[in-house]
């Protein structure tokens, strides 16, 4: 009797082991990123999403299912910013059309979901907005960070203005390979550029006109979701020697009117209350 009760113990240990390590393998396999392949008039980029916002993850990989940026705009640039698109009215837009107003009918806005772990590096993939007080993503517009480095001096201010610390990682991006930090906390990132910078610095660099749409339109030609992506292990950021001399001299030019946060034009946003 007493062997029998040894034995059926010791198989329900190795039962709930092998239960434990099956549902352990389970959930790995749940929590791996999607990747999004995204071709443009301009070139092939891939953007991995963030399993820690699974609201925005899953709102853009529908969108991408439906193909609902498929031929879409980047309809908004801002050289050291970022690049906006996602408007679905943008198309078929005539070139004096005015955009950023867009939304997919009948789908609600995404709740943010803020993290301080997912900031505003170059490369992100955040959402963009309109005004709201809950500070809810449109269902459809992003935007990918370009923008520029920041000093210590930069970051202490938005510290102090945002009242947050940034890491120690944090810190070192922001000033090596730059971001946007002051829209950390207020819009959601929800991904990153893993391939195809080179890609978003040729579409931060074109020629703008009203409301900084290209002259030339940028045009998203297909997104799919990709089966496998191997991320290649980046190599040490450094400054760009002359994009730092060119805003050296703006910062000359604007010190006395600088603020820790920009301007509400230097802002990813939705064009028109909801």
């Amino acid at each position: 009797m007493k062997k029998t009760l040894v034995l059926a113990l010791s198989l329900l240990v190795i039962a709930n082991i092998a239960f434990a390590d099956k549902d352990k393998k389970k959930k790995e396999k749940k929590e791996k990123n999607t990747y999004v392949e995204m071709k443009t008039t301009m070139g092939t980029m891939v953007l991995k999403l963030y399993n820690e916002t699974p609201l925005h993850r899953d709102n853009f990989i529908k969108n991408v299912k439906e193909k609902q940026y498929d031929s879409v705009l980047f309809h908004r640039v801002i050289k050291a910013f970022m690049i906006q698109g996602g408007d679905p009215t943008s198309k078929y837009a005539k070139p004096e059309t005015m955009l950023g107003s867009g939304d997919i009918p009948g789908v609600a806005r995404i709740p943010a979901e803020f993290n301080p772990s997912l900031y505003h590096k170059k490369g992100a993939l955040a959402a963009a907005r309109d005004g709201n007080p809950e500070k809810a993503s449109s269902n459809c517009q992003f935007y990918i960070v370009q923008g520029k480095t920041f000093s210590d001096a930069d970051l202490n201010r938005m510290e102090q203005y945002n009242g947050w610390k940034y890491t120690a990682e944090q810190r070192e991006m922001y000033k090596t390979i730059g971001g946007t930090p002051h829209l950390d906390n207020n819009y959601t990132v929800y991904g990153e550029l893993v391939s195809g910078m080179e890609v978003l610095d040729a579409i931060a660099a074109v020629q703008v006109g009203q409301a900084d749409r290209p002259s030339v339109d940028v045009r998203i030609i297909e997104t799919k979701l990709l089966k496998k992506f191997k991320e290649k292990k980046e190599k040490k950021h450094k400054k760009d020697k002359d994009d730092d001399d060119d805003d050296d001299k703006d910062e000359v030019k604007k010190k006395k009117k600088e603020k820790s946060i920009p301007q509400s034009e230097n802002s990813p946003k939705v064009d028109s209350d909801k």
